[in-house]
């Protein structure tokens, strides 16, 4: 039953984080992702936040909370996997530059795939050398170039070579890419209520800070445009759990750190939609206060 369970989560893993990134393909042209890239100072704090600052104060945190190997292991995973796909439509809530969003996370999801499991090798020696904690990086980065870096690719040369046939197949592939991700998330949290239940207050208020660090973080490396902040934070703020979730399945399947994992995911996507909702709350009051010219 349990090795059934396990197979049922890996391939949904699998399934989601490829309609994900195909999706994600279908709805950016090539323009966008190279205007993204300018001026460099932009992308630069961009990459700079997401793969050097976050994985940077997570190390910190857990090293003050003195958290579990294996539970620091779930939390370094998130850290090192930037662009997720539910960026963009926060940044559009909070009001904020969802085109530079969109190509942002674009960039984030393809480096992803190489950078991600080597800044993990780096991070995973330093929170317990002698607990041995390692991964297959050959294998994960394999994994990530077929279920990410192909599909996504594959979602832009649609873009770019059938326009009308993207228009018709965006939303049935974004449906099913957000139907399979809950279901998997809704096994995971099935399977793995009662540790989940067992997350002390200590640890909640450890992924609190860790969120508030991550949201802090994109809103300065943003400036100075308050559209661009917006946009960042939203990005830095929210990690990418389905390829987070195919690193670790695949090297600490049925420990702690899948747990951390999906504990962490939630708190960064619930903590930073109610940020979004309180940034576009402003940005209206903003709005009506601005005299309006006869």
């Amino acid at each position: 039953m349990a090795a059934d369970t396990a197979n049922l989560t890996t391939l949904l893993n699998v399934t989601a984080l490829v309609a994900m990134m195909l999706s994600m393909g279908l709805q950016v042209k090539f323009q966008d992702v190279l205007a993204s890239a300018r001026p460099a100072r932009r992308l630069v704090l961009g990459l700079l936040a997401n793969y050097a600052l976050v994985p940077a104060v997570t190390l910190g945190l857990l090293h003050v909370f003195q958290a579990d190997p294996l539970v620091s292991a779930g939390f370094l995973i998130l850290a090192a996997c930037p662009g997720a796909p539910i960026g963009p439509p926060l940044t559009s809530i909070a009001r904020g530059h969802v085109p530079w969003s969109i190509s942002m996370m674009l960039i984030l999801a393809g480096l992803s795939a190489l950078l991600s499991p080597a800044l993990l090798s780096v991070l995973l020696a330093r929170i317990a050398p002698e607990s041995n904690l390692r991964i297959n990086y050959q294998a994960i980065v394999r994994t990530l170039l077929i279920t990410q870096l192909l599909p996504l690719a594959l979602g832009l040369v649609i873009h770019h070579v059938a326009p009308r046939l993207t228009l018709r197949a965006v939303p049935p592939v974004g449906v099913l890419a957000n139907v399979l991700l809950l279901a998997l998330l809704g096994l995971i949290v099935a399977t793995q209520h009662e540790t989940l239940a067992a997350i002390r207050l200590r640890g909640w208020m450890g992924m609190g800070l860790l969120l508030l660090a991550s949201l802090g973080i994109g809103w300065c490396c943003g400036a100075p445009e308050v559209a661009i902040r917006k946009a960042l934070t939203t990005t830095t703020a929210t990690r990418n759990v389905a390829v987070g979730l195919v690193i670790a399945t695949s090297s600490f399947a049925g420990t702690p750190a899948v747990t951390a994992v999906v504990a962490y995911g939630l708190v960064s996507i619930v903590g930073t939609l109610g940020c979004a909702l309180l940034l576009g709350r402003f940005a209206a009051i903003e709005t009506e206060r601005v005299p309006v010219e006869w």
